[in-house]
């Protein structure tokens, strides 16, 4: 029974944990879009900011698929 529950509570925080990041990195790619769109590089070559947001596109896949592993499991 006590593990039950800590499998319940560890998948409820790895839920969290997983949409913060999706959440994070939603905004990130706003931002970098923007800065893209803009032109607002600072001292960042703009090729560096289109090769961020590719990395963010990707992390944020990977993100999207880790959580939709959590929801669909049933352990």
């Amino acid at each position: 029974m006590n593990n039950e529950f800590d499998l319940q509570e560890i998948k409820e925080r790895a839920h969290n944990k997983a949409f913060a990041k999706i959440t994070m990195l939603g905004i990130e790619k706003s931002d970098l879009l923007d800065d893209i769109k803009n032109n607002n590089t600072g001292i960042v070559p703009i090729e560096t900011l289109e090769i961020m947001l590719e990395s963010c596109k990707k992390e944020l896949r990977v993100w999207n698929y880790i959580a939709s592993l959590i929801e669909k499991d049933n352990v």
